[in-house]
C-alpha cells in the first residue's frame, strides 16, 4: 500500500490514508527508527504531524492534524482544542497553564462491524485511522490524555488512543505531541504525570528523568534540545501503595536508631471494640440509664495520616502491649502524613500543609520533603540493606522525585515576578482528575467488564457532548459535582485501616443490624389512638435507639474519616484525634451524636404531621422527596449541627455540595427508609406486635433484645 519513489512522499497533502498511519505509527512506536528512515525517505518533520492548520467549513473553525479528529473519534479532539484556544485568545489566564496526565483503561478484544462506515472496528487506532487488516492487531486497552488547571480546577479531557500494548515509549511520545499541540493554542505545560507503575518509570526514562536518589533529574526538555524544562510527577495514590506493600514485604524498616514495624499497624487495625467500664451522667433528652464508654477504632483513618500515628501513641500511654516500642512507626507515619498534605493541598481556605505552595509555607514544605529525602535513602531492611536500591523502591523514588519537581517549580514558577501563578495547587498533579473522567466513562459505557472500542466510543462521546471546561464542572453521566476530597477518599479505600483488617481478618464482614430498636413499630403515627397511648419516655428512647442505628449503618460506607467520627456520642476529652473513639454505649446500642439525634427529632416532627395529613402514597418516591425537602427546611435556621466539621469543610472546595450536606442527606434517606419501610430491617425473629418486653428502671419498656448486655468487656484505664 505504500509508495516505494522518492516523489511520492515530498507532498505532505497528497499522502495516502495508508502513508499518514504509516509515518504516525512509527513515529509514535519508535522516534529513532522515523529519524533514521527520514534519512531515506523525505518523511515528514515530527512536528508536521501535529502542526494544526486552520480551516473553516461552513463558518464553523475547527483545526485539523493527523493525529486529530472531529466528533468522538480516536486521536486528539479538535473540539477541546479549538475551546481551549478560545479561552487563551479571551485573556483568561487560569487556561494558560496546565499539567497534563495519562492513564489507561482496559478493552475488551473484539471485532465490530460498523454499519454506518461500512468497515469492521476493534483495531488499534493512534488517530490516523484504523489499522484495518487480517494481521493487524485488535485494540486491548484506551489510552487517554487530559489536562489539568494548576491554579483553577478546570479539567479538559484532550483524547484517547486504542493501542494494543502501552509502553513507555509509546507514552513518551504522545507527552511530546500533547504538549506541542497545547503550545500550538497558547497553553504552556508545567508537569506530566503517569502512574507510579512499571510502565510509568520507562516512561519517565525515556523522557530523560533520572530516578538516581543522589543525581535526581526531575525535568525533560520539550522540544528535545530546547531550554524549556517540564517537570514529571508519579501519581501519589499509586506510590502509597507501594509503600505500604514494601512496609508490609519487610515487615521490620530500621532508620538509623529507629525501626519501622507493620505490625503495629495491623494490631491497630485488628484492636477489638472495647469496654471502658466508668459510668457517666445522661445528657438531657437522652435516657436515664447510666452509659459505658467503648473503645472503638475508625476504619476510615487512613494509614499514613495524623490520626493513626496519634492512636499508636495513645495505646502505647494506655500500656497495652502489642503497642510498646511503637515510636519509629510513629514517627515514619507522621512524616508520611506530612508528605500526603504537601502533595494533596488544595484550595486557599486549606488549614496546615493542605494548602496550595505558596511564598509563606515554602520554607516549612521544603524541610518536610529534605526530612523525607534524608529518610528515605537511610531506610534498610532487617539485614542492613538498603530499601532505595531494592526491589521496593519505586513507591519512594517517586515521592522523592515529586518532591524534587515541586521545589522546581516553586524556584521557576511560582517565586519570579511575571510568572503564572503565586500558588500552585499540588493536588493537580496527581490522577485524581483523570480517575474521575474514567469513572464517568465506565458508568456511561454500561457494562460490568470491560467495553468493545464501539461501546467506549459511544460513551466518549456522550461525555464529550456534556463536557465543560469550567473550574469544578462534572462529566455528566450521572455523578453530579464530586469534589477533589471525594475523589481522593475514594482512591485510598484500600488504604485506610479498614481495608487492613479486612485483609487480615477476611472473616470480619458487616454485621448485621442486630440493635435495630424493635419497639419501632410504637412510633409509627397511624393514628391519634396510638399516639396517645404511646409512652413518651419509650418513644423518646426508640427515637435514639434509631438514629444510633442509622449511625451504625452510616458507618460502614463512609470513607471520611472525620464525617464517621461525628456521627457518634463520643468523649473526646480522652483523645482528640479521630482515629480512636471512645463511643457512648448503652447496652448494644451506640449512643448518637447530637446532631444525628436532632435530625432525628426533627425527623419525627415532618413524620408526624404528615401521618396526621394523611392524603397520597406514603410509598412512592415524590412522597419521600416532600418528606426530605421538608425536613431541610425545618433545620434551617436552627443552630448549627456537627460542630467538629468546621475545619473540614475546608478540605474541598468550598460548595454547597460539601460534606457536611451530604452527611445530613445520608441521615435523612437512611432514617426515612427505615420509618418507612420498617418490616426490611424489623428482626423476623419476633413477630410484629409481639415483641418480648422487659420492665427496666421503673416504668421504662424496652424490648428484650436491647436489654441483653452479656458482651465481654475489657478493663481499660482511662
Amino acid at each position: 500500500d505504500l509508495p516505494f519513489e522518492l516523489h511520492s512522499w515530498r507532498q505532505m497533502a497528497e499522502y495516502s490514508p495508508e502513508m499518514k498511519q504509516f509515518a504516525c505509527v512509527l513515529h509514535l512506536y519508535h522516534i529513532k527508527a522515523y529519524d533514521y528512515l527520514r534519512k531515506i525517505f523525505p518523511l515528514p518533520h515530527p512536528c508536521s504531524l501535529t502542526k494544526q492548520n486552520h480551516i473553516s467549513e461552513s463558518h464553523h473553525p475547527f483545526f485539523s492534524s493527523w493525529l486529530s479528529n472531529n466528533e468522538a473519534a480516536a486521536g486528539f479532539s479538535n473540539d477541546i482544542f479549538l475551546r481551549l484556544q478560545e479561552k487563551v485568545e479571551r485573556g483568561d489566564q487560569a487556561y494558560c497553564y496546565c499539567a497534563v496526565m495519562v492513564q489507561d483503561m482496559s478493552l475488551q478484544k473484539q471485532q465490530e462491524w460498523d454499519p454506518q462506515t461500512r468497515r469492521l472496528t476493534g483495531f488499534v487506532d493512534l488517530g490516523a485511522g484504523i489499522l484495518d487488516a487480517d494481521e493487524a492487531p485488535l485494540a486491548s486497552e484506551a489510552i487517554i490524555l487530559m489536562a489539568v488547571g494548576i491554579s483553577s480546577p478546570w479539567t479538559a479531557p484532550l483524547g484517547y488512543f486504542f493501542v494494543n500494548s502501552m509502553t513507555g515509549r509509546l507514552l513518551a511520545q504522545l507527552f511530546h505531541q500533547t504538549i506541542s499541540k497545547l503550545n500550538n493554542i497558547g497553553v504552556t505545560v508545567l508537569a506530566v504525570t503517569s502512574g507510579a507503575s512499571a510502565c510509568g518509570a520507562e516512561t519517565a526514562r525515556a523522557l530523560g528523568i533520572r530516578m538516581d536518589p543522589e543525581r535526581i533529574r526531575c525535568t525533560f526538555r520539550h522540544p528535545p534540545g530546547s531550554a524549556h524544562s517540564i517537570t514529571y510527577f508519579f501519581d501519589v495514590c499509586h506510590a502509597l501503595r507501594l509503600i505500604r506493600n514494601a512496609l508490609q514485604y519487610f515487615q521490620k524498616v530500621e532508620w538509623l536508631s529507629d525501626t519501622v514495624w507493620w505490625q503495629h499497624v495491623v494490631e491497630l487495625a485488628a484492636l477489638r471494640e472495647q469496654r471502658v467500664l466508668e459510668p457517666c451522667s445522661p445528657r438531657s433528652g437522652r435516657s436515664g440509664s447510666k452509659g459505658s464508654y467503648h473503645l472503638k477504632v475508625n476504619f476510615a483513618t487512613l494509614l499514613f495520616s495524623e490520626g493513626v500515628a496519634d492512636a499508636l501513641e495513645h495505646l502505647q500511654k494506655l500500656g497495652l502491649a502489642s503497642f510498646q516500642n511503637c515510636s519509629g512507626t510513629v514517627k515514619f507515619v507522621r512524616l508520611m502524613s506530612s508528605l500526603c498534605d504537601v502533595f494533596y493541598g488544595r484550595g486557599p481556605y486549606g488549614k496546615g500543609l493542605k494548602v496550595p505552595l505558596l511564598a509563606g509555607n515554602y520554607t516549612k514544605i521544603s524541610n518536610i520533603l529534605n526530612e523525607a529525602k534524608s529518610f528515605f535513602v537511610t531506610l534498610t531492611d532487617s539485614v542492613g540493606r538498603y530499601i532505595i536500591n531494592s526491589k521496593r523502591k519505586l513507591g519512594f523514588l517517586s515521592l522523592l522525585l515529586n518532591g524534587e519537581s515541586l521545589k522546581w517549580l516553586y524556584s521557576n514558577y511560582a517565586c519570579p515576578e511575571g510568572t503564572p501563578s503565586h500558588h500552585l495547587q499540588t493536588y493537580a498533579f496527581s490522577l485524581d482528575a483523570l480517575e474521575l473522567f474514567l469513572r464517568a466513562l465506565r458508568q456511561a459505557c454500561g457494562t460490568s467488564g470491560s467495553p468493545t472500542c464501539t461501546v467506549f466510543q459511544a460513551a466518549y462521546h456522550k461525555l464529550l457532548a456534556s463536557c465543560s471546561l469550567a473550574p469544578g464542572s462534572p462529566h455528566g453521566s450521572g455523578l453530579g459535582i464530586v469534589s477533589s476530597l471525594d475523589v481522593s477518599l475514594s482512591r485510598s479505600r484500600d488504604l485506610t485501616l479498614g481495608s487492613i483488617r479486612a485483609q487480615y481478618n477476611p472473616a470480619h464482614g458487616r454485621a448485621l443490624g442486630t440493635e435495630y430498636p424493635f419497639c419501632a413499630g410504637l412510633l409509627l403515627h397511624s393514628s391519634a389512638l396510638s399516639n396517645a397511648l404511646t409512652d413518651l419516655s419509650l418513644h423518646a428512647w426508640s427515637v435514639t435507639c434509631t438514629a444510633g442505628f442509622v449511625a451504625q449503618q452510616l458507618a460502614w460506607d463512609l470513607q471520611c474519616e472525620a464525617c464517621l467520627a461525628s456521627l457518634f456520642d463520643s468523649d473526646e476529652s480522652r483523645l482528640r484525634c479521630r482515629s480512636v473513639l471512645y463511643i457512648k454505649k448503652l447496652g448494644r446500642v451506640s449512643l448518637p451524636s447530637a446532631s444525628v439525634h436532632h435530625i432525628a427529632n426533627v425527623l419525627e416532627r415532618v413524620l408526624k404531621w404528615y401521618g396526621n395529613a394523611g392524603d397520597g402514597s406514603k410509598n412512592t418516591m415524590l412522597w419521600s422527596m416532600s418528606l426530605e425537602q421538608e425536613v431541610f427546611q425545618e433545620l434551617l435556621g436552627e443552630k448549627p449541627l456537627f460542630p467538629t466539621l468546621t475545619n473540614h469543610l475546608f478540605d474541598g472546595e468550598l460548595s454547597i455540595n460539601n460534606h457536611y450536606t451530604v452527611l445530613v442527606k445520608k441521615i435523612t434517606k437512611c432514617y426515612l427508609n427505615i420509618r418507612t419501610n420498617p418490616a426490611q430491617h424489623m428482626n423476623l425473629k419476633y413477630p410484629c406486635g409481639r415483641h418480648r418486653l422487659k420492665r427496666l428502671k421503673g416504668r421504662h419498656l424496652f424490648p428484650s433484645p436491647l436489654g441483653r448486655c452479656q458482651s465481654s468487656c475489657t478493663h481499660m484505664g482511662s
